[in-house]
């Protein structure tokens, strides 16, 4: 089994294209009163800064909803998806250089009858398959947006070796941003947890 390590912050302060391929088998928990859930990340996209990404919530610059990609890395970057489901990000690059990395798909590994609580009827392969069933799974509401990677309720364990991956265009993108000329959708090929692709109809490459 491959070793992990838990990071620091100057580890997050790199590209976030970088850094989503480092991210994929590591082990992403929350703690809270209900007990803790792990989910083993299988599934993420890289988002870079303003002016460079136009799938990227920062390409017009901060806003009071994506300010927290502009600040210290490692940091939460949480937001509604659609209204209704909450997706998680990890920002990173350094301080002032707007980008994340989306949680796209993971497999639980820690907490699984808590997982299967909160998620309903869901199989256990879709506990956590897809941004929002992820979030849910770990029981991270929206309001931990800007909250602290390196510190509780959160635990993060990243691979001491890096995994073989696949790259991809980015899942439900459109414009621009979400053309073959963006492969920043990074799996670990085979695994149940990675979630279907779905190229945006208004995709552009």
């Amino acid at each position: 089994m491959t070793e992990l390590l838990r990071p620091d912050r100057a580890w997050f302060a790199r590209d976030a294209v970088e850094l989503a391929r480092l991210l994929l088998g590591a082990v992403f928990s929350c703690t809270t009163a209900e007990g803790t859930v792990a989910v083993r990340l299988v599934e993420v996209e890289a988002y870079r800064g303003d002016g460079e990404d136009p799938g990227s919530h920062a390409f017009r610059g901060p806003t009071p909803r994506t300010r927290v990609m502009f600040g210290e890395p490692g940091r939460l970057y949480a937001y509604f998806s659609y209204g209704m489901h909450v997706c998680l990000n990890f920002v990173c690059s350094p301080d002032g250089t707007a980008s994340a990395v989306l949680l796209r798909g993971g497999t639980v590994v820690e907490g699984i009858e808590l997982a299967r609580a909160r998620r309903g009827r869901s199989s256990d392969r879709d506990l956590a398959r897809g941004p929002g069933r992820l979030a849910q799974a770990l029981g991270v509401p929206l309001a931990e947006t800007g909250a602290d990677l390196l510190a509780p309720p959160f635990d993060l364990r990243i691979p001491a070796v890096p995994l073989a991956f696949e790259a991809t265009p980015r899942t439900g993108v459109s414009g621009v941003g979400g053309g073959a000329a963006f492969p920043w959708r990074f799996v670990l090929p085979g695994e149940p947890g990675v979630s279907p692709a779905k190229r945006h109809p208004r995709a552009v490459d």
